[in-house]
C-alpha cells in the first residue's frame, strides 16, 4: 500500500513545486506582513489578495512532537517507530513533518531542525532532519 500523497491545486501549487525543487516556500502579505503557511487565495488576517510567495530558510527548532509506535495504516508499517513534530520555523509560521531519524534522546522540544525533502510518488514533501548538537 502507498503512502498518501499531497494533491496540489492552483492554491498550493506553488508550495508543492518548491518542495519539488528543494525549496520550502511560505506566503507572506504585502499589505500587513502576516506570515502564512496553508496556502490560500487571500491573507488570513487582512484578507487582502496581496499575498507575496518568499523562500523559508529552512531552519527551526521543535516546538512539540509524538513517538509514532502504531501505524495509522497499513502504508506506514514499515516506519514505525517515527516521530511527527510541530517545527516553530524561523520565518514565524509552523509546520508539522516527520523527523528524519525516528524516535530517541536526539529529538527534544527545542532541538534545531532543518527542513529536507523527501520523494513520495510524483510528489516531494517536507521532513525535519536534526542540525548537528
Amino acid at each position: 500500500m502507498d503512502k498518501p500523497v499531497p494533491h496540489p491545486n492552483s492554491d498550493t501549487r506553488s508550495f508543492w513545486e518548491g518542495c519539488h525543487a528543494g525549496v520550502l516556500r511560505y506566503q507572506c502579505c504585502g499589505n500587513c506582513g502576516t506570515v502564512q503557511l496553508i496556502p490560500r487565495a487571500v491573507c488570513s488576517h487582512c484578507h487582502t489578495l496581496a499575498l507575496e510567495w518568499k523562500d523559508a530558510s529552512g531552519h527551526g527548532t521543535i516546538l512539540s512532537y509524538t513517538n509514532v509506535y502504531r501505524a495509522p495504516t497499513q502504508a506506514f508499517r514499515a516506519d514505525v517507530p517515527y516521530v511527527i513534530a510541530i517545527i516553530d520555523m524561523d520565518e514565524g509560521f509552523r509546520l508539522m513533518v516527520n523527523v528524519r531519524g525516528g524516535p530517541g534522546p536526539h529529538v527534544q522540544i527545542g532541538a534545531a531542525v532543518r527542513v529536507d525533502f523527501e520523494q513520495r510518488g510524483e510528489v516531494t514533501v517536507p521532513i525535519a532532519v536534526l542540525e548537528a548538537q
